[in-house]
């Protein structure tokens, strides 16, 4: 079993190697703004997968994808030489849309916000249902349930 923490540690050190190489020896034309955003691997230090980021329109982002699916021998190998491992782990590139959710996330936190604007602007004019007291207090209580008698552990036979 491996140990979590190690394949933390090797998982950082994925991501910061892969940034690297993306950067200094990756020379494809189709590759734009790039960020390599996390990097997980599996317990058994066999598969590895890289989440990027690309500045830039569909176009930019399908180029880039191209460029790294072209460049994974030479991202693997270098990984694999880096880590020291028995076997490279094998790389996967997947597109981490978090603009995306962010957007998504600000739009219903908008939405809430007025939804809830709504329901304050409707709630200050707004009178009670009932009674200004809906309570009984002490002295009418008293007053009303004075003839009633109330037997309290007793058998009425």
């Amino acid at each position: 079993m491996t140990d979590p923490a190690k394949v933390r540690r090797h998982a950082e050190r994925v991501k910061e190697l892969v940034a690297s190489v993306v950067r200094t020896q990756v020379k494809d034309p189709r590759l734009g703004m790039i960020t390599i955003t996390d990097a997980r691997i599996t317990a058994d230090l066999r598969e590895a997968t890289v989440f990027y980021t690309v500045l830039g329109d569909a176009t930019a982002q399908s180029g880039t994808a191209a460029a790294l699916e072209s460049a994974k021998g030479l991202l693997r190998s270098t990984v694999g030489k880096a880590l020291g491992l028995r076997h490279s782990p094998s790389l996967t590139f997947v597109h981490d849309d978090v603009t995306e959710h962010a957007k998504h996330i600000d739009d219903l936190l908008a939405t809430a916000r007025n939804a809830d604007a709504e329901v304050q602007r409707r709630a200050a004019g707004a009178n009670y249902a009932g009674e200004a007291q809906p309570y009984k207090l002490d002295d009418e209580a008293g007053a009303e349930g004075a003839d009633d008698e109330v037997v309290v552990g007793q058998d009425r036979r």
